[in-house]
């Protein structure tokens, strides 16, 4: 038994390693990329563009069916006294669908990116526009508000909720629209609020949270930049740039073949690849990709990275790995466009981001609320490029 639990020790430690060991996994070897390396074409509609209207109405379905569904409901924050637990819709007025504030958050995100590029139904845009109108007005955000100020609020939603909140505001700004307008007036006071917040904690946080879940701030870290760069936030934008390459810069050999891990909707691995090519420049980003994932092919072949399976979608855990073939098709195909043309990973890179974006947007459904109520917003994410900025 005491060997056992030291050889259980032993495996843990090394696949919670920190990405700046040498170690790889056994069958990874470095891919050596020469000049005379072959580089196998890449097509030039490889990469999302336009959602298809088919699939922006099945995931518009699927947020308008959740924005104002009270329960059931994961609360989720500490408090002193048994009154102040309350029920979801008059503790956060805004977000109190979708099973969980975060999930809400990106629900709105969904149905706001959805009615500005979407080429939705007049019926779907209609009720659309009339829940984003209950649910995003100068009430509502004083409800929202109100909770935020609380002395018990602490970590609450902090970086995952607080990321997607700033997503949200960040496809107001970019939407030249009245209702926009007026939705992203009401949020503006806890846009603020969270970005005072987020300046406030990064430099506390000693070191980058490598989880393949919610409180990964490799994911936060995107997020936040791409709205720092939208609002004009320079300040915001170098201290998140700072801190990535303060926690990021000379990690290599980041342990791909060790996930994903039971539950995990993100890559810790590929996210940051994502996070680090919006801060480097192309040149510096191409050779940091060689010491972090020298394992990626150059030959285009898919096999090198299986999608996640799911055994039991209605558990609330396991399906998260329907979301990790969403994010890592993501990952995959901004990692592909930020390195040179003549890159002979891009192949490979591609060719697998295909495979999880199959499977991630196949899992979409409305079967199990344990994955109807946020799926749809990482499908939508990926299926509509929104992490691509040129």
């Amino acid at each position: 038994m005491k060997h056992a639990a030291l050889l259980l020790l032993a495996f843990i430690a090394s696949a919670g390693a920190s990405c700046t060991e040498t170690s790889l996994p056994s069958d990874t070897v470095p891919v050596q990329i020469t000049e005379t390396t072959p580089v196998l074409p890449v097509r030039a509609d490889a990469f999302p563009t336009q959602i298809d209207q088919m699939l922006a109405d099945r995931f518009s379905r699927l947020a308008l069916d959740c924005v104002q569904q009270e329960f059931p409901n994961k609360i989720s924050r500490t408090t002193n006294t048994a009154e102040a637990i309350g029920r979801p819709r008059d503790l956060f007025p805004a977000f109190y669908g979708c099973f969980d504030w975060h999930s809400a958050v990106h629900g709105h995100w969904l149905l706001v990116r959805l009615l500005r590029i979407g080429d939705l139904e007049a019926e779907t845009q209609a009720e659309a526009i009339a829940k984003l109108n209950a649910n995003l007005n100068l009430d509502t955000i004083a409800g929202e508000m109100a909770n935020f100020r609380r002395a018990e609020r602490g970590s609450w939603e902090r970086p995952y909720g607080w990321a997607w909140l700033l997503q949200l505001t960040a496809e107001l700004r970019e939407w030249d629209d009245t209702n926009a307008k007026r939705w992203l007036a009401a949020l503006e006071p806890l846009e603020a609020d969270i970005v005072a917040a987020t300046k406030d904690w990064m430099p506390k946080l000693a070191y980058p949270i490598r989880l393949g879940t919610h409180n990964q701030s490799a994911f936060a870290f995107t997020l936040m930049h791409d709205w720092a760069v939208v609002a004009g936030d320079a300040e915001f934008a170098a201290q998140i740039d700072a801190r990535a390459r303060d926690f990021h810069l000379d990690d290599v050999n980041c342990p791909l073949g060790y996930e994903p891990s039971g539950e995990d909707f993100l890559s810790p691995c590929l996210m940051e690849a994502d996070l680090m090519r919006r801060v480097l420049s192309p040149a510096d980003f191409a050779d940091w990709l060689s010491r972090f994932l020298p394992g990626i092919p150059d030959d285009g072949r898919a096999d090198w990275l299986p999608p996640a399976i799911v055994l039991d979608a209605s558990d609330g855990k396991l399906v998260h790995l329907d979301g990790v073939n969403s994010s890592r098709a993501w990952n995959l195909f901004n990692i592909a466009r930020a390195l040179p043309d003549d890159d002979p990973r891009r192949a490979a890179l591609l060719a697998a981001a295909e495979v999880h974006r199959d499977a991630g947007v196949e899992a979409v459904s409305d079967e199990h609320y344990s994955g109807s109520h946020w799926l749809a917003s990482f499908a939508t994410y990926l299926m509509t490029d929104r992490g691509w900025n040129e």
